[in-house]
């Protein structure tokens, strides 16, 4: 017979949302990959993105590939990881794109190259596709990476990054203002196109800070995100067990793992009546 705990978790979980957690940008550095691995083998994310043309990738793909998580194409347009390989500041980028300045072919090229990367190092087609510093949703580059979507997997559908913002933020109002820049660089319009294309998405998106805070600190905005998460919304984090010279956010992805590693983060879940989801197998 079941005992108490056991009733009141499943009663939690029946009752409770499903929220999928992504830690981004695997390949980067061997200390973000031994971070994001130490979480997903703790059970506390359910997606993976990935830069393929990241220098510590392909060490750590059988890895990757053994565990339960989506792992997706962390699209990038902005990192210059190999010789010859386009690349923009994202200020420069946004403007490009939003000029209309850039060749379709490059961009389709771009696009391509990291989809054939993705495959020749995993075998097989990402779950999802999102963008290094949310690239993805730009005029220009959104139009061409659903083109080559529908031409590369016409009868898969993977899952899109969807920047929008959540309602109702728990978070002060302060710390709102980044995260509803990066939704209106094209939250609303790709998700259009995604809806006309019928590929699903996340809800809303959670984890969007400025990349400085205390682990107490970000404790707390994690704790906010939660009460904020509705069912379907995905939470973006940047765990590291070390840090990478020139790293800019090297300091905080370490103080990141601390918080997700920590023995209560179960406690938390539960608490706040959700479930770690893979938004490939939601309904």
């Amino acid at each position: 017979m079941p005992d108490a705990s056991s009733k009141v978790k499943t009663s939690l979980v029946a009752a409770g949302k499903r929220l999928a957690i992504c830690a981004d940008d695997f390949g980067m550095s061997a200390g973000i990959n031994a971070g994001i691995l130490e979480l997903a083998r703790l059970g506390r994310l359910s997606a993976v993105s990935c830069l393929v043309q990241g220098p510590a990738l392909s060490e750590q793909v059988s890895l990757l590939a053994l565990l339960p998580v989506d792992i997706g194409l962390h699209l990038n347009f902005t990192e210059a990881f190999v010789r010859g390989q386009f690349c923009f500041s994202l200020p420069r980028l946004i403007s490009a794109c939003y000029l209309k300045q850039l060749p379709k072919s490059l961009i389709t090229a771009t696009i391509d190259s990291q989809l054939d990367g993705f495959e020749t190092r995993f075998g097989r087609p990402p779950d999802f596709i999102d963008g290094h510093q949310h690239v993805h949703q730009l005029p220009l580059i959104r139009e061409q990476l659903l083109e080559c979507i529908a031409q590369r997997y016409p009868t898969r559908s993977l899952w899109l990054r969807s920047t929008q913002t959540a309602r109702h933020l728990t978070v002060d109002r302060g710390k709102r203002l980044k995260a509803r820049i990066i939704a209106c660089l094209g939250a609303r319009t790709m998700r259009r196109l995604a809806d006309a294309q019928g590929l699903p998405m996340n809800r809303h998106l959670l984890g969007v800070y400025g990349f400085s805070a205390s682990p107490e600190e970000y404790r707390r905005m994690l704790m906010s995100w939660f009460v904020d998460a509705a069912d379907g919304d995905l939470l973006m984090c940047h765990p590291a067990s070390a840090i990478e010279a020139g790293d800019p956010i090297g300091q905080q992805r370490i103080r990141e793992l601390s918080v997700f590693a920590d023995s209560r983060f179960p406690y938390w879940i539960e608490q706040h009546r959700l479930t770690i989801s893979r938004l490939s197998r939601a309904a």
